[in-house]
């Protein structure tokens, strides 16, 4: 299947030569919405600190965006040299007319997700992921010079009027309505709400962006190329992952691709050279992203299939077949069966004095009625599993004690049928501790650059990466080819690698 978007504009040719992703399973959020507050990862241990001489001051609303940032795409991920390469592009682009004069630098994100974000103090946050997808420094120079432009458009502040209205609006519903808005919901409109533009405000930050790297050397056809990339990246994701991720939403959720799009920013580049005549800067990119990590952090657990491994915690599970799973910072969640199945895997503190039984009769779906909870063991772990029913949702229970965390499994269907339960049940019982082929499925993944040799093809360099879904797909959009086209020896082209 050729994933791209149809009608590609005459003037983008392919770089040889991520539709905005909802949750299939609409009612996720609803279904899976537990009782307090928990995520796969332990919180950090608190440390002692003597007291200071003096209160210290608040954080400004700019720091505390950047920390938001942080806290959704996974902390900062650290390359200099990616990140002095990618300074060099920004101080390229800094005299550009419509550039602030307050110098620009790049914190990148250790996330998967494609998507970049400018904050009016000068931080450009990128993820790697966004990196992995560019082929190109002029296309890279085009995201960055995209994101520059909603911060000098003021784009922002149009933005922080619009989190005002929709504040004021979740009051209304809960003061006047008496409708209480979910915690998850909440907290996933308000990361959501990082950057979500107007689609005028993305053909204005596109046509600034585009005029300022054209005026600074780079192809003016690198905005149009990577939003084509965009959208194809971004129909693979969601042909390949039914999970939602609110947390992390991907750039075609906070910076719409589309066909009219693409084609008003070829109108655009047109405006300053022909196609083929500006500065791609392809070889010297490849070099500055070549060894970069892709894919999950192992550190934060990894999805493999249907499996889910967590080398730091020590456990791996294994989703029903069919499931398409996402591992988001409060939990992983997965969804089968074209939305009519899901599950979600969160952990929080148990005291060692509390049985699992008692834990998991507790309530952890609010408005639904819990029974038939049993005691058992599951790989020498003590466990329990129960049976929930909501108004239109059931669910099968889960939890397992695991070096002081209560692991809590819920998979939730709108029939709970004997067939549908014991799938449920086998995938609960494959909860395990760790062995050693789990820890080598789940080793770092990291995006490489080779060579094509005389005798390569683009499906003998899809089967070096044959253990990822859709291997010839990822490798045809990473490298900007279309479905047919053949290699050129000696070029040079992206990889996934173990």
């Amino acid at each position: 299947m050729n994933l791209r978007l149809a009608g590609r504009p005459s003037g983008v040719a392919r770089r040889d030569g991520p539709a905005r992703r909802l949750c299939r399973g609409a009612a996720l959020a609803l279904a899976l919405a537990v009782a307090g507050c928990a995520a796969i990862d332990p919180p950090p241990a608190q440390v002692s600190v003597a007291p200071a001489a003096a209160p210290r001051p608040a954080a400004s609303p700019l720091a505390a965006e950047r920390k938001r940032l942080l806290d959704a795409f996974g902390g900062e991920y650290h390359a200099p040299a990616t990140e002095a390469f990618l300074n060099g592009v920004l101080a390229r682009l800094a005299p550009a007319p419509e550039a602030s004069a307050q110098p620009y630098r790049v914190t990148l994100l250790n996330s998967p997700v494609v998507n970049a974000f400018a904050l009016p103090s000068g931080d450009i946050f990128m993820t790697r992921g966004l990196l992995a997808l560019a082929d190109d420094t002029s296309e890279i120079a085009a995201v960055m010079a995209h994101e520059i432009a909603h911060v000098t458009a003021k784009h922002a502040a149009q933005r922080a009027e619009f989190e005002k209205t929709a504040a004021l609006f979740t009051r209304v519903n809960a003061q006047v309505l008496d409708r209480t808005q979910p915690p998850d919901e909440a907290e996933a409109r308000s990361k959501l709400s990082i950057a979500r533009f107007s689609r005028q405000q993305e053909l204005d930050a596109d046509q600034i962006g585009i005029r300022d790297i054209a005026r600074s050397g780079y192809d003016p056809y690198g905005a149009a190329r990577f939003l084509t990339a965009l959208g194809e990246w971004s129909a693979l994701r969601a042909a390949t992952s039914g999970a939602g991720n609110a947390d992390r939403p991907d750039m075609m959720a906070t910076h719409p691709s589309t066909p009219e799009r693409i084609a008003q920013a070829v109108a655009e580049a047109r405006k300053f050279s022909p196609p083929g005549t500006g500065q791609a800067g392809r070889d010297a990119y490849l070099s500055a992203i070549d060894g970069i990590a892709f894919g999950d952090d192992p550190s934060q657990g990894v999805v493999r299939g249907t499996t889910f491994i967590h080398p730091k915690l020590g456990f791996a599970f294994e989703a029903p077949d069919g499931f398409t799973l996402e591992n988001q910072p409060a939990a992983l969640v997965g969804v089968g069966e074209g939305g009519s199945e899901a599950l979600r895997l969160d952990s929080m503190a148990l005291p060692d004095s509390t049985p699992v039984a008692t834990a998991i009769a507790s309530g952890w779906i609010e408005g639904a009625k819990t029974r038939s909870v049993e005691t058992m063991q599951i790989d020498g772990l003590e466990a329990a599993t129960a049976v929930a029913e909501g108004d239109q949702w059931s669910f099968r229970l889960g939890a397992i004690r695991l070096n002081g965390r209560l692991y809590r499994l819920i998979f939730a269907a709108h029939t709970l049928s004997p067939a549908v339960d014991a799938r449920f049940r086998a995938a609960l019982e494959s909860f395990r501790l760790i062995n050693a082929a789990d820890s080598a499925q789940a080793e770092p993944q990291l995006l490489r650059v080779v060579a094509a040799s005389d005798v390569d093809t683009p499906e003998t360099m899809a089967a070096r990466m044959s253990f990822l879904p859709r291997p010839l797909d990822q490798f045809l959009i990473l490298n900007g080819m279309e479905r047919g086209a053949a290699l050129t020896a000696g070029r040079r082209y992206k990889l996934v690698a173990k």
